[in-house]
């Protein structure tokens, strides 16, 4: 048992391609073999074997001899798993779960924070290196916070005599190249199981259900096909720990913002396989299609919410190599910058999921302003960077004007407030930002409106003669409005480089969203006045009844 408890994982999200690795004959105390448990085929297990046969129950041997020693084993939650029960552990996809008991082959004890309960041991991955060790984690510490991993931790893994740097960092090059290789058969199912077919059934599907449905998968398969083509050449089968895969991730680091586009087209389409599913003909034409493809037996949702799930888990698979990466390895700085470009092509994917999220609410304040002309905000801009009053004179006019100022990405919308309801805001106009350049503006007299400016700054188009100048009432003011004015142009530019855009659909549902909340309103308000009325005639109407009574009993 005791060289059970010294193997390391080599953990696979493999859902098993039907490759089973046979049973193994007894081996020599010292040579490794794999062994991949046919019952739970989710783990490959790489184990110094002494006298072992292969076993059903090796997996959960494995694990249960891990807890018992002491270490901790941390599985990563592969799917959501919902749940109404009481004894039962609900986590999302991400999710790092505590395995405090494996003696059950299909379901463990976990725990995440201070939560406990049961789960599927099929809904989830151990992580790469666990192994023996009784070092516990400092006062006060947790190697997992909400559910999930701090890459930077270095409790991922507890150290072992026995398992060097050198085969750590094999562990993971090794599940990286056979995540990459099982996700790339997740791409071609998706794109050759469940797409193909619906484009064939024209009687069922229309070019923007399935645009909203699928976004752009194929794209992303075309990508990590060329980018998984270039891992293997740089993959070391022999001496996995001297592969150098950071260079892949460099030079293909554009082709990663091709996430952005599908992960923000995510929601919509689980909204429209909802409203699809309602109907019984298109759940057994998607289970059909899963049979066809010979795919595991997860729901259409499930696979695509894989690409999702994928672009988020490179960072933390980065970190934890350069984590076991010598700094005189020739693939440290490599994988060092590789790991700072992953973190923030998630984060800015991250950041433009939460601006489409906000698009309702852009729809809903221009309902709210009154004599709106021209095209709708939401053809151009996704994000409202700043919003503020200021003083403004624009040519040939020369006239100081109080009004407040909206600047979205794209553009500058103007406002005035009405005179008695200072809530109420009139449209009087709006600036094309791609024309205009920002410019400071000194204080003293101005040369371009011979006036005097204070807390100044002017907008200079870029075809014409054109200048606008504003005037802020301090200046911090006038600080704040610069740098917003740089934020929006830096904005722009990130949204260009990646192809960032907000689709028709999710601009048709924005408008139904502010239709049915101005509805909901409008009913409020009606409901209001009706009340309002009642109550103002309410004594008038009891001085009438009482009325009526006193001539009844006269």
């Amino acid at each position: 048992m005791d060289d059970v408890r010294r193997a390391s994982v080599c953990c696979l999200v493999s859902f098993n391609e039907g490759n089973l690795w046979p049973p193994h004959p007894l081996k020599n105390a010292h040579h490794p073999c794999k062994l991949q448990c046919p019952l739970c085929t989710q783990f490959m297990l790489t184990v110094q074997c002494c006298c072992l046969c292969a076993c059903s129950q090796m997996c959960c041997v494995f694990i249960v001899s891990l807890i018992s020693g002491g270490s901790v084993v941390n599985a990563e939650a592969v799917w959501d798993h919902v749940t109404m029960a009481d004894r039962e552990l609900a986590f999302k996809a991400g999710d790092v779960i505590k395995v405090l008991d494996a003696s059950n082959k299909d379901w463990w004890w976990g725990q995440i924070d201070e939560e406990e309960g049961w789960f599927p041991a099929s809904f989830v991955r151990l992580w790469v290196n666990q192994e023996d060790g009784g070092v516990e984690p400092a006062e006060g510490t947790s190697e997992v916070q909400n559910g999930h991993l701090d890459p930077t931790n270095d409790c991922l893994c507890l150290g072992s005599p026995l398992q060097n740097r050198d085969q750590m960092r094999a562990n993971v090059i090794n599940e990286i190249m056979s995540t990459e290789r099982h996700y790339i058969k997740h791409l071609k199912d998706i794109c050759e199981g469940y797409l193909r077919q619906c484009r064939k059934r024209v009687d069922m599907f229309n070019d923007d259900q399935l645009k909203v449905i699928f976004g752009n998968i194929e794209d992303i398969y075309r990508f990590q096909m060329g980018f998984v083509r270039d891992l293997e050449k740089q993959y070391n089968t022999e001496e996995p720990h001297l592969s150098e895969i950071g260079p892949c991730f460099l030079e293909h680091q554009d082709g990663f913002w091709i996430y952005s586009e599908y992960c923000n087209n995510h929601l919509d389409a689980c909204m429209e396989l909802s409203k699809l599913m309602r109907d019984g003909r298109y759940q057994h034409f998607f289970e059909a299609c899963r049979l066809l493809q010979q795919m595991i037996d997860i729901a259409i949702d499930g696979f695509l919410l894989t690409p999702v799930q994928k672009i988020c888990k490179y960072p933390l698979q980065l970190a934890e190599l350069l984590k076991y990466t010598a700094q005189e390895h020739s693939d440290y700085r490599y994988v060092a910058a590789a790991l700072a470009v992953m973190r923030n092509v998630t984060q800015q994917i991250n950041e433009r999921k939460r601006r489409l999220e906000n698009i309702d609410k852009i729809a809903q304040w221009q309902a709210s302003v009154l004599d709106w002309e021209g095209d709708d905000i939401l053809d151009r801009s996704s994000e409202l960077i700043y919003t503020g009053e200021l003083s403004w004179i624009y040519q040939p006019y020369g006239r100081s004007q109080q009004r407040v100022f909206f600047l979205f990405d794209h553009q500058l919308v103007l406002c005035k407030k009405d005179l008695i309801r200072r809530d109420i805001l009139y449209y009087k106009g709006r600036i094309d930002m791609d024309r205009y350049e920002v410019r400071d503006a000194i204080d003293g007299r101005d040369d371009d409106f011979n006036v005097s400016v204070k807390n100044a700054f002017k907008l200079y188009n870029k075809d014409s003669e054109e200048i606008h100048i504003f005037l802020a009432k301090k200046p911090e003011e006038k600080i704040r409005w610069l740098r917003a004015f740089h934020e929006e142009r830096k904005m722009v530019q990130e949204d260009e480089k990646i192809g960032f855009e907000i689709s028709e659909y999710q601009k048709r549902q924005a408008a139904m969203t502010v239709r049915k909340v101005t509805k909901q309103k409008g009913e409020a308000t009606r409901r209001y006045q009706v009340i309002s009325l009642f109550v103002s005639l309410f004594p008038l109407c009891c001085c009438a009844l009482s009325s009526h009574r006193c001539l009844l009993f006269l």
